[in-house]
């Protein structure tokens, strides 16, 4: 099987950026762990896409998201979770990071905008700092009420009756 283009690794996303950069493009920067997509995911990052001209999606690695959510996270792999995002067409680049978050990756690319979604207070946003004093803008992103991974996870654990299992 052959892997998205789309997914870099930093070198490769930097360099890419850089010459985007240089053509005038707007570059648009996200993170999050996407462990099960969901439509507050799509919209999400639909909505991130709309800020600029390139939007690049920093995925938590696998290591990364179990100790954000413990042991039993993530569902679905780094290496599938990242192929998912690269499909979308309005994801311009997909790149992992291996840290608890993803200030490494925000530094080297130095978005025009850091985007995060709504339960995060634009002053604690990993990077914000950085990118406003580069000249850049950081924006939070309205999430979609009742839309979670963690409560899709804990809908699918439930104890489903006969009446609920033939709905």
């Amino acid at each position: 099987m052959k892997i998205s283009k789309k997914i870099k690794k930093l070198s490769g996303l930097v360099c890419a950026v850089n010459i985007l950069k240089k053509k005038g493009k707007k570059i648009v920067f996200t993170n999050g762990c996407f462990d099960i997509i969901h439509v507050g995911h799509t919209r999400y990052l639909k909505s991130a896409r709309k800020l600029g001209d390139v939007l690049v999606v920093a995925v938590n690695s696998d290591v990364s998201v179990r100790g954000l959510k413990g042991p039993g996270r993530p569902v679905n792999p780094e290496t599938d979770r990242m192929e998912v995002l690269s499909e979308f067409p309005f994801v311009d680049f997909v790149v992992k990071f291996n840290e608890a978050t993803p200030f490494n990756v925000i530094k080297a690319v130095l978005p025009d905008a850091l985007v995060k979604g709504g339960d995060w207070p634009v002053k604690n946003i990993v990077g914000g700092d950085f990118v406003i004093k580069n000249g850049g803008k950081v924006i939070n992103i309205p999430f979609i009420k009742g839309r979670s991974t963690t409560k899709i996870i804990q809908k699918a654990g439930k104890k489903w009756t006969k009446k609920e299992r033939k709905i």
